[in-house]
């Protein structure tokens, strides 16, 4: 058995950490309904919807009524999944401070709630002031064309591929940074947005167990019980 028959034995879940639905995310062109049938027509066992959570959910809406919002895409995803797939919640999420965005694995109602409290705060005093003992803190393609890396400090780990056809998110740039501030914690996500060829099937996480919630994900990033696919290569 070579290497990849004994990768794709012992990692045989794959996982999408990366996908957006319509209308939470406006960028989006697909509905939650949509989202999971084409994660179920690629062999994915499970996707984390990864919404962006961010000030303009806010701009007619209290914060209750946004985070109630934002969670109905997810709820619906997962209503219409059933046992077929698994759905999973995530969140990007963005301050006012600039246009830097970060993927949050391990997330609640209440942890969306600190967000939306610091919104105005920015991220430094966010991640300084609000504890996620039990969650990651992962900044997303931090070397796209609108992004700034930060303090790693700050970070748990980054997204360094990130595999939206319509961005260069310098990929070689994300694995330097990563390497260089020792941020042991790296990601792959397909961006999922918009229904066009090349956009989705293209990368995976794959682990051995399969997660079952947000906070299962942490842990399996944590351990680094997992590999990560773009294609029919491994990333080693």
């Amino acid at each position: 058995m070579d290497i990849k028959q004994k990768l794709l034995k012992k990692y045989k879940y794959k996982i999408e950490l990366h996908a957006h639905s319509s209308p939470v995310s406006p960028c989006s062109e697909i509905t939650p309904e949509e989202l999971v049938e084409f994660y179920i027509k690629y062999g994915y066992d499970a996707f984390v919807l990864t919404n962006h959570f961010t000030p303009s959910l806010f701009e007619s809406r209290s914060m209750e009524e946004g985070i109630d919002f934002y969670l109905d895409d997810y709820y619906k995803a997962e209503k219409y999944a059933g046992d077929k797939i698994k759905v999973i919640l995530g969140a990007e999420i963005r301050f006012k401070e600039n246009r830097n965005d970060f993927l949050i694995y391990g997330v609640n109602r209440d942890i969306l709630q600190k967000v939306y409290e610091y919104f105005d705060k920015g991220v430094n005093a966010f991640r300084q002031e609000v504890k996620l003992d039990k969650s990651l803190f992962i900044q997303a393609h931090p070397f796209r064309e609108t992004c700034t890396p930060i303090n790693p400090e700050f970070l748990d780990g980054i997204e360094v591929y990130n595999m939206h056809p319509g961005h260069n998110s310098k990929p070689a740039f994300a694995v330097n940074f990563a390497k260089e501030n020792e941020l042991n914690i790296t990601t792959i996500g397909s961006d999922f947005h918009h229904p066009i060829k090349g956009h989705i099937g293209v990368s995976y996480t794959r682990t051995s167990v399969l997660p079952s919630n947000s906070f299962d994900i942490v842990n399996i990033l944590k351990i680094k019980d997992y590999v990560m696919q773009i294609g029919d290569s491994f990333l080693i």
